[in-house]
């Protein structure tokens, strides 16, 4: 098997190689899209760099796994994903609403420089006084950002945790007709960064903040990205906190990662702490 040269994106070979054998994969029909100037449908064997790839039907349980798989063996660096869609936001990534060169380098920050910057800009005003509008919100935080929550050990292997979550979403119906997706980066966490997404965009519009805090995640908590959608993200644990005491202070990153959790779900930190991360092994973030 003959792997790319690593300073060429590996997408550019599907082109030619729709079902990507040379890459060691075996795709079924896609789509290769490009950057913010528009999309270009695999059988024109357009030139242009493509920012990615999107699988023209939806894919069932096992599909994420078995391109997965072949990516690992392949080196090729690109990323697999599954793609989510909604009534009203079908082709989301066709859009032009991705923007790449948008976003800074992740290298550039530090987890809890960026978290502590998100929390201030969520925490309730003081005018706000004791009510669940106001320190109530937060408690049993203060409005000083609480710091970062402890590494946890993995107690199953991240990348089989993150493949049976998303077998188990597909068969749910939380992610009733995905897409399988691939991108070129180095790691799940910069996926959003790399493709240019712009989900909290109404909360923060450089994706590469929340890139740091992911891969803050995937080494503390053994979190892998799974699935992304237009405004929403999924995320399996391998390594959640398993009581209260636990995973308050990870619902503290979660609200200021993504206040929509709290604001319009579980009304507190507290509750959410309770409902979605204790002994949770999918986190589910959604902006409004």
């Amino acid at each position: 098997m003959t792997k790319p040269p690593k300073n060429r994106n590996a997408l550019s070979s599907l082109a030619e190689d729709p079902h990507g054998r040379a890459l060691g994969l075996d795709l079924p029909p896609g789509t290769l899209v490009d950057g913010p100037a528009g999309r270009s449908l695999l059988r024109s064997r357009a030139r242009r760099e493509p920012l990615l790839w999107v699988s023209d039907e939806p894919v069932g349980a096992g599909a994420l796994a078995a391109c997965r798989a072949r990516l690992a063996l392949a080196g090729s660096g690109l990323q697999a994903v599954l793609f989510h869609e909604r009534r009203g936001l079908e082709s989301w990534w066709t859009r032009e609403e991705l923007r790449p060169a948008a976003m800074s380098d992740p290298d550039d920050h530090h987890v809890e420089p960026v978290l502590r910057e998100f929390w201030a800009g969520v925490v309730p005003d003081p005018g706000e006084g004791e009510g669940p509008d106001g320190a109530g919100l937060i408690a049993p935080f203060g409005r000083d950002w609480p710091g970062l929550a402890e590494h946890r050990v993995p107690q199953e292997d991240p990348e089989e945790a993150a493949l049976a979550l998303a077998d188990e979403l597909i068969r749910d119906g939380v992610l009733p007709a995905p897409r399988l997706a691939l991108i070129p980066a180095g790691r799940g966490a910069d996926v959003p960064t790399a493709m240019g997404w712009q989900g909290a965009v109404n909360h923060e519009d450089d994706t590469a903040l929340l890139t740091t805090v992911l891969r803050s995640w995937e080494e503390r908590f053994g979190a892998r990205v799974v699935a992304l959608g237009f405004d929403e993200m999924h995320l399996s644990v391998a390594a959640p906190p398993p009581t209260t005491v636990t995973a308050l202070p990870v619902a503290a990153e979660h609200f200021a990662f993504c206040p929509d959790n709290v604001w319009q779900g579980s009304g507190s930190v507290r509750a959410y702490a309770d409902e979605a991360v204790t002994g949770v092994g999918h986190w589910a973030f959604w902006w409004d």
